[in-house]
C-alpha cells in the first residue's frame, strides 16, 4: 500500500503467540488509511473496508480486561466488533452507515475497535480528515 498511512496493531506477549494461531501477525494486523481515502482494517483472515467518509467519529478507550479485549470479538451491547491484540487501549471507529461483515450477527457492524500501537497517530490523521472524537481512556 504505497503512500498509505498504516498503523500496526500492538502485538504483545503473551497474546501475540495465541493470535498467531488464527493468522494475526505483523503485516496482517493493521489499520490503513489509503491514498484513495478508504479505511482498511486487517486482523489475520478478517478484513473490513469502507470509505473514510463513512467514519463518523471515534472514541479512544481502555485500558481493557484481557477477556474482553483479545481476539476478534463482537459486542453483545451493540453491533460493534473488535480487532484486539492488547489490553493497553484502542480506538473505536464509529460508522455513519453500517459496514458489511459476514462474521458479525446480522452481517453488518456499526463500529470497529482496533488496538493500534500508535493511537495518537491514527487519531491525528482522522482529525486532519475532519473526523472528530473524544478520549474516554480511564485515568
Amino acid at each position: 500500500m504505497s503512500g498509505d498511512a498504516t498503523f500496526p496493531l500492538r502485538l504483545v506477549t503473551p497474546w501475540r503467540w495465541a493470535l498467531r494461531l488464527i493468522g494475526v501477525r505483523p503485516g496482517a494486523a493493521q489499520v490503513a488509511i489509503t491514498v484513495d481515502e478508504r479505511l482498511v482494517a486487517e486482523f489475520g483472515p478478517f478484513r473490513i473496508e469502507t470509505p473514510l467518509a463513512n467514519v463518523s467519529g471515534y472514541l479512544i478507550t481502555g485500558p481493557y480486561r484481557f477477556w474482553r479485549a483479545i481476539g476478534p470479538r463482537g459486542s453483545g451491547a451493540d453491533r460493534g466488533f473488535t480487532f484486539g491484540t492488547s489490553t493497553n487501549g484502542g480506538v473505536c471507529l464509529c460508522f455513519e452507515d453500517w459496514v458489511p461483515a459476514r462474521y458479525v450477527r446480522g452481517g453488518r457492524m456499526e463500529s470497529l475497535t482496533v488496538t493500534v500501537d500508535d493511537i495518537d497517530g491514527l487519531v491525528g490523521l482522522l482529525e486532519r480528515h475532519g473526523i472528530r472524537g473524544e478520549d474516554r481512556r480511564a485515568t
